[in-house]
C-alpha cells in the first residue's frame, strides 16, 4: 500500500488515480497521519443514475430559450427515489 501526502496528491492527481485504477491502494496522509484510503471502485459502488444511457436524459448542448416545465426535476427526483 502506497502513502501519499495531500500536497503530492494535488501535484500528481491523475498519476495517483491511474495507480489506484490499476489496483494499487493508496493512503492519503496529512502531517503523516492517514486521512483517506483510496481503492478502485467496484461497479456496484458507483451510482450513475437509473436513467443514464436510457435516452431519458441527454447532455445539454446549448442553453434553450424555452425551459421544460419540471420534467428534468421529475426525472431527477424519480431517480433519487431508487436509492
Amino acid at each position: 500500500m502506497r502513502k501519499v501526502s495531500i500536497q503530492d496528491l494535488k501535484a500528481n492527481l491523475s498519476g495517483v488515480i491511474a495507480e489506484v485504477e490499476a489496483g494499487t491502494p493508496v493512503v492519503v496522509t496529512r502531517h503523516n497521519r492517514p486521512v483517506v484510503h483510496l481503492q478502485p471502485a467496484r461497479s456496484g459502488d458507483v451510482h450513475r443514475g437509473a436513467h443514464v444511457g436510457r435516452g431519458r436524459l441527454r447532455p445539454a448542448l446549448a442553453r434553450s430559450a424555452r425551459r421544460p416545465r419540471g420534467r428534468s426535476l421529475a426525472v431527477l427526483l424519480e431517480d433519487r427515489g431508487n436509492r
